[in-house]
């Protein structure tokens, strides 16, 4: 939703992906200098840092705001609830104990089809492939991403997040500095509350604040527990959306958010 705010008002994704990055980086920076804590030096630590920045917030960040100029939010919030399908099929091959069973199957049906039937995304017509592409590939690599925090080596959670944002920086600098005129004439000719707003809001949260909380479920529950948990993400922005604009909350979306949650504790089943 806050997406389609910075969108509306006119910025490129690669604006709206760097103001993401950017703030998450300084944000995430000065929690792990508040706290005395310092980055490694090492290329190791950095090289897994560089993973994670491209796979974790460069590659989908970019996609997701791209794929939106033709996709509904309400599109996007059903193709991202692949997510957890991918980290559990990955995992299954890859992460000890994270066995694909048939719970975790059914769990995941569940939850999606409860997903597709809260946000209806072909109520308002048709799917623009190339953009509903874009947002599965954003989905894919959110699900890499989720694997690589586990397979690497563990960092604190703070220092983890910083090393991956700042990557992520690196990442995006060559087209940054490419496109810096026009990047720099969207920033003062089309902002205005609402915009920038919707800019410190996604940089703070989704991709400062939310990349610490990222590193220690990931460490503490496995991946597939998280990407689960993005089922919750559409639900989130369809009650906060419908609380917002004062909209009624049919029958039909109370069962949906019942499923979900019926759908995310049969993924936690660990039989065969």
């Amino acid at each position: 939703m806050v997406t389609s705010i910075a969108i509306e008002s006119g910025f490129s994704a690669l604006t709206i992906t760097l103001a993401r990055i950017a703030l998450g980086a300084i944000v995430i920076s000065l929690f792990v200098y508040s706290k005395g804590l310092r980055l490694p030096l090492n290329a190791k630590s950095w090289g897994s840092f560089m993973l994670l920045g491209l796979f974790g917030n460069a590659l989908p960040f970019t996609l997701i705001t791209w794929g939106q100029n033709s996709v509904t939010s309400a599109t996007t919030g059903v193709l991202m609830s692949v997510m957890p399908f991918v980290t559990m099929l990955i995992a299954h091959y890859v992460v000890p104990g994270e066995t694909f069973n048939r719970y975790k199957l059914l769990g995941f049906v569940i939850a999606f089809s409860c997903v597709t039937l809260l946000l209806n995304p072909f109520a308002s017509g048709s799917i623009d492939l190339i953009g509903a592409l874009a947002i599965l590939a954003a989905a894919s690599s959110y699900a890499i991403n989720t694997i690589l925090i586990r397979l690497l080596p563990r960092f604190n959670p703070l220092v983890g997040g910083a090393g991956m944002t700042i990557c992520a920086c690196i990442l995006i600098l060559p087209f940054v500095l490419y496109h810096g005129a026009s990047i720099y004439q969207e920033l003062t000719s089309l902002a205005t509350p609402s915009s920038v707003i919707a800019l410190l809001w996604l940089g703070v949260m989704p991709a400062g604040v939310a990349s610490i909380v990222y590193f220690v479920v990931v460490n503490r529950a496995g991946p597939s527990f998280l990407s689960n948990c993005n089922f919750l993400i559409p639900v989130v922005a369809y009650f906060a959306g419908t609380l917002i604009l004062d909209d009624s909350v049919p029958p039909s979306s109370l069962f949906a958010l019942i499923g979900i949650l019926a759908g995310i504790v049969l993924t936690r089943i660990q039989r065969r």
